[in-house]
């Protein structure tokens, strides 16, 4: 059974009526065996492909480059960051690489040994990562020399953004770093007390008008202001539900999007939400489970929930306005768009693209025979993806379909 993303669960102090003697690994993936199900077969499978889409967007893979060893097994959050003509893409191993965006070719390479964890992010000339150690290194974009590293306290399972002179970090503890962009000496930090039970995964930073804005465990968002690190607000937009510790598991580890003044987010075992940046205020709620994340267009919201189905729904509301299920269980990444589609990666190395309009499959390339875990990157026609097995790939799409004319749109995590 794969159980890549599964719930996957970090241990704080026993697992009271769970078996606490079977402890986690690093935060690893837990199989549903353990948690006492003891089935031999998965109870859901992924949707077979079984038909092949109409190919209304053409997709034609541009090239491939292997990097590192890619994941080793772990849920991390590892994703190609684009700028000017260069990609660059980190690995577990240690390994940082810029590439050309062209054709893939190695422009330099930097083998640290450091167990690369979340990022990059990048912003001019300066390149920001996370590790599973705890450290941040900010690195020079023109030749991956080191500038300066900071050593946190725990794990970093989100993007390190690069957000006016601060690097901000989200790490596995719920703490929130400010760190200058000079020096990486702490300017702020906001620490909150998670429970005992929490998804493996962070909400990345995303700015706001006047501050920075992070979702955290127990289904809660908060606001932060960009000198200080204090709260201007904090919402609790799902409240935990259920007798178990599992069962009131209600995390925030999609990332923020936010459209003009509003912020809309999504929770593991939660809902669906839009709340207002200015004041804090819930402006509404739609019961609707989601860890991998959104995105947006001023006239639509995108999610992958779950149990991996595609919802398209209105931000003024959120009520549904389609549902794409024939990709169930296939452990998609959050929804991409790109012109009249929206682009999702898979558990077997397939990225699909489906309709904005009405969720109709649009066309389907098997980009390598590994997981793709962290969404595509979408710059003009061009998807840029990092796979679990190191594979850096760039995949145009074409076609009527593909029209660029569409209403812009944010994807999770920017403004």
């Amino acid at each position: 059974m794969n159980t890549q993303r599964l719930p996957c669960i970090r241990r704080r102090g026993l697992l009271a009526g769970l078996g606490s003697a079977l402890l986690l690994q690093g935060c690893g993936s837990l199989g549903l065996g353990w948690l006492g199900l003891g089935r031999d077969k998965d109870p859901n499978p992924p949707s077979p492909l079984t038909k092949t889409p109409p190919q209304e967007i053409q997709l034609r893979s541009l090239w491939t480059t292997r990097i590192g060893k890619g994941s080793d097994g772990r849920a991390l959050s590892l994703r190609p960051a684009v700028s000017g003509n260069r990609v660059y893409a980190a690995d577990h191993s240690g390994i940082i690489s810029a590439l050309n965006a062209a054709d893939g070719r190695v422009v330099w390479e930097r083998k640290t040994g450091r167990p690369y964890s979340g990022g990059p992010d990048v912003e001019g000339e300066q390149l920001a990562v996370g590790s599973s150690s705890g450290e941040v290194l900010l690195l020079s974009t023109r030749d991956g020399s080191q500038r300066w590293r900071a050593q946190l306290s725990s794990e970093i399972l989100s993007v390190p953004r690069l957000i006016g002179d601060l690097v901000v970090v989200h790490s596995i503890d719920d703490s929130i770093y400010g760190l200058d962009i000079n020096d990486g000496s702490q300017r702020w930090r906001f620490s909150h007390q998670a429970p005992i039970l929490t998804l493996r995964g962070s909400s990345s930073p995303t700015p706001g008008p006047d501050g920075i804005i992070v979702g955290i465990s127990s289904g809660r968002l908060v606001y932060l202001d960009y000198t200080q690190g204090i709260p201007i607000w904090e919402v609790l937009v799902s409240p935990p539900s259920g007798r178990t510790e599992l069962e009131r598991i209600a995390d925030i580890d999609t990332d923020p999007v936010v459209l003009g003044d509003q912020v809309f987010v999504a929770s593991f075992n939660g809902d669906l939400a839009a709340v207002d940046i200015g004041s804090g205020a819930v402006l509404w709620r739609r019961e609707l489970s989601a860890h991998a994340g959104l995105a947006a267009t001023p006239e639509s919201l995108y999610i992958t929930d779950s149990d991996d189905q595609l919802w398209a729904a209105d931000p003024t509301d959120g009520a549904g306005r389609w549902r794409q299920d024939s990709l169930r269980h296939r452990q998609l990444t959050a929804p991409v768009v790109i012109g009249n589609a929206l682009a999702v990666g898979d558990l077997e190395g397939y990225l699909h693209l489906v309709s904005r309009r009405d969720g109709r499959l649009l066309g389907r390339l098997r980009v390598a025979k590994a997981a793709v875990t962290s969404a595509p990157v979408v710059v003009g026609q061009t998807l840029y993806l990092q796979l679990d097995n190191g594979t850096i790939a760039a995949v145009r799409a074409s076609g009527s379909g593909a029209n660029l004319s569409a209403e812009s749109s944010v994807p999770s995590g920017q403004d």
